[in-house]
């Protein structure tokens, strides 16, 4: 794996601070970039789309940043064509993208809008044309308003819907699609839409967020067999989780990173890939509910053969068992509305790590993502994974027409050269996405953060590639880490 790209091309490998270059990926390793429907596409109440919980969300005072919504964040939908042509110019090789659900079912129920499919279609072929690898996410977030009003994700009609849509979509592009991500992050939407309160639908509720994580789980499962019932082709099937990275501090380090790990990771991986919630996450959550919401049935539904793991990485957190005297430390990456992601985890606190950090507030650490892909590797051995995001939110400038954002590349460089070391490592580990492809409505936190390789001016809506579009083109172009 250490060979050099060609013989003019230096290889520094082994770097403490994960600042190799010049390493080569395996050929078939893929490299592309990430977005999220709601957060680029705008045309909020065009062709047929009805609302979503982010648009009601966002439009709620005082639930997002200066009050910005995502009506026409980066019109993307009315800019196709320029910003396929932008990811062909970054060499990319695969285009991580999810679907509007309210664009093809206005309602989340009945027939599919033409329109919304048309959308997605041009998309598809625009990719395919461009010799890049369409790669679906059927739901990043934006459940439709009208599925919410019903219950949303406490509901397990909800899951039912979802296995329904994904039909649709999957009859439509079945035959064109590489590979179909069924959810990213059901963790954000389970305990930070129905448990903190800091995302849509902004409800906190402890029992709410299991309730969520279980219907999530369940949508997933159903979702590929509709897939599966439908499409022609033969796709890759996946789910994409964001995974924590957990360290444990002092003497009480090891029960509190079990607790975490129990609600953060092992409530998705457990069903997902084992058939079975954990039994210590019951039992630490047996004073929260008594998960009388899974049904007879619904561990083999959600237990369904994947062929990828999609890993979100862009952190660590650090806990330990609070001693409940000293103040609580709370600092787990996530912003506090008042109600709790950790639903039966009061004893729990998460410290502060060192830095450096991003404009997030998170700690750059590409350690983290070495040990989260080889644990992974170490309890799901047969498992192929995929980084399907990350990167870094940092404070641009445009300085004489440039973006010099070296920070953004270095924390690339180092997290890509943590990917290249899991190989090593023995993880099968087939592809890194980044995040983002540009600048976008960063959720809770408006337009304050920009996470994109790309710029964007609000105002003008004009595309400059940063100077970490340059180095990621030459990184796709190559499969080599630019030395």
């Amino acid at each position: 794996m250490n060979e050099s790209a060609s013989t003019d091309i230096p290889v520094t490998a082994g770097d403490a601070d994960y600042r190799d270059g010049g390493l080569r990926f395996p050929a078939d390793f893929t490299f592309g970039s990430a977005t999220a429907s709601y957060q680029i596409e705008g045309a909020f109440d065009e062709d047929g789309r009805g609302p979503s919980i982010w648009d009601t969300f966002s439009k709620t005072p005082g639930k997002v940043f200066n009050g910005d919504t995502g009506d026409v964040a980066d019109d993307h939908y009315h800019r196709l064509d320029e910003d396929l042509d932008l990811m062909a110019s970054l060499n990319l090789q695969a285009y991580r993208f999810s679907i509007a659900w309210p664009r093809i079912q206005p309602t989340g129920r009945g027939p599919a809008n033409q329109a919304g499919l048309d959308f997605y279609g041009r998309l598809i072929d625009g990719l395919l044309a461009r010799g890049i690898k369409p790669v679906a996410t059927l739901y990043h977030w934006d459940l439709p308003q009208a599925l919410e009003d019903e219950g949303g994700w406490l509901s397990r009609s909800t899951s039912e819907a979802f296995a329904d849509y994904a039909r649709i979509v999957g009859e439509a592009f079945g035959d064109r699609v590489h590979t179909w991500t069924t959810m990213n992050e059901p963790w954000c939407s389970a305990y930070l839409g129905y448990g903190s309160g800091a995302h849509a639908p902004g409800i906190m509720s402890a029992e709410g967020a299991l309730k969520a994580v279980h219907h999530l789980n369940l949508g997933h499962g159903l979702a590929v067999l509709a897939l599966r019932e439908v499409v022609t082709n033969d796709p890759q099937f996946s789910i994409t989780l964001n995974l924590h990275s957990i360290r444990g501090h002092g003497p009480t380090g090891a029960e509190a990173a079990r607790q975490i790990s129990a609600l953060a990771n092992r409530a998705f991986t457990g069903p997902l890939l084992k058939g079975a919630y954990p039994d210590d996450l019951l039992d630490d959550t047996k004073d929260v509910t008594d998960w009388s919401f899974v049904k007879d049935g619904d561990l083999p539904v959600i237990n369904q053969p994947i062929d990828v793991l999609g890993v979100n990485y862009y952190s660590t957190v650090t806990v330990t068992v609070w001693d409940g005297v000293s103040p609580r430390e709370s600092a787990d990456g996530h912003q506090n509305v008042g109600g709790s992601p950790w639903p039966g985890a009061e004893r729990v606190e998460f410290l502060v790590q060192p830095g450096p950090y991003t404009e997030m507030g998170w700690n750059i650490d590409p350690s983290g993502l070495l040990d989260l892909l080889t644990s992974l590797r170490d309890e799901f051995p047969d498992q192929a994974l995929m980084i399907t995001e990350n990167g870094a939110a940092f404070a641009d400038t445009v300085t004489d027409g440039a973006v010099h954002d070296d920070l953004r590349i270095d924390y690339l460089r180092r997290h890509v050269t943590a990917a290249h070391r899991a190989i090593e490592a023995g993880v099968d580990l087939r592809g890194y996405f980044v995040w983002s492809l540009m600048d976008n409505f960063e959720w809770s936190l408006g337009y304050s953060k920009r996470f994109g390789i790309v710029r964007v001016d609000y105002d003008t809506l004009e595309r400059l590639p940063k100077d970490s579009a340059h180095w990621y083109a030459a990184l796709a172009g190559t499969n080599v880490i630019p030395a």
